[in-house]
């Protein structure tokens, strides 16, 4: 059958776009030289010690198998905005507090939900709980509304900060670089920071934790994982973890 000029010029322009998206997703994981730029290796006699943050995505845990290949601790997904409640937050808690790794929990926030309705979210699901890592909110750009002011983002954030630390819980913030622009100028308040970047964290801003990679590979998890480190020895971990048990 025989193509028409026109229906000719028509599928070359489409195999010629499809090929510059495959380009682009290409470029966007791997640099000139083919390293795969959405993960940074790290130093493990400068950052030695290992977490993973995971939630209902991951499928099932072993947790036995994690905490055999030298992870550390263990950050879970618990909620999100006001009403969403991850479906394996508590089997995943329990599993992973029974393979001894220490646990925290987060919360990913919602731009335009009010903050004290996310606190009693999270609330609800963490009261009772023995965690050894503070509550984690997860303020990112990501599926989030682009078109929320600035303040009106922080005022709400802030009032769940305000609601969740008068319950005595302590606190981080985890965000990337292009959060901490935004919305922080540096370093939200004092609550602890959790950053996320694929390269060197820059020194200007103080981090806790650090998520260097979407693409790790650990025992007992099926499929990528994040990775992340501490910002300090083993002992400076150990005493961090202790301080904030007491403080609860």
């Amino acid at each position: 059958m025989k193509i028409s000029r026109p229906r000719q010029i028509a599928l070359i322009s489409i195999v010629v776009s499809t090929l510059c998206v495959v380009t682009a997703a290409v470029w966007l994981v791997m640099d000139e030289r083919g390293r795969d730029i959405m993960s940074l290796p790290i130093d493990k006699e400068v950052y030695p010690v290992t977490g993973i943050d995971v939630s209902a995505h991951n499928g099932t845990i072993n947790f036995e198998k994690v905490a055999a290949d030298n992870v550390d601790f263990v950050i879970i997904k618990a909620t999100e905005g006001a009403t969403f409640k991850d479906k394996a937050f508590i089997d995943n808690y329990r599993r992973a507090r029974k393979a001894g790794l220490k646990v925290g929990a987060y919360h990913f926030f919602r731009f335009d939900t009010p903050g004290h309705m996310q606190a009693l979210n999270m609330l609800h699901s963490v009261r009772g709980l023995s965690l050894d890592l503070p509550l984690t909110i997860d303020v990112e750009e990501w599926t989030n509304p682009g078109n929320e002011p600035v303040e009106a983002v922080l005022d709400r954030l802030w009032e769940m900060t305000d609601y969740l630390e008068r319950h005595g819980y302590p606190l981080m913030i985890y965000t990337n670089k292009k959060g901490l622009d935004r919305f922080f100028e540096g370093h939200p308040r004092n609550i602890p920071l959790w950053l996320c970047t694929f390269s060197e964290p820059d020194s200007r801003y103080p981090w806790t934790l650090w998520q260097h990679t979407h693409r790790g590979r650990v025992d007992g998890v099926d499929g990528l994982v994040d990775m992340n480190t501490f910002n300090g020895s083993r002992e400076e971990w150990e005493n961090w973890v202790e301080k904030l048990m007491a403080a609860q």
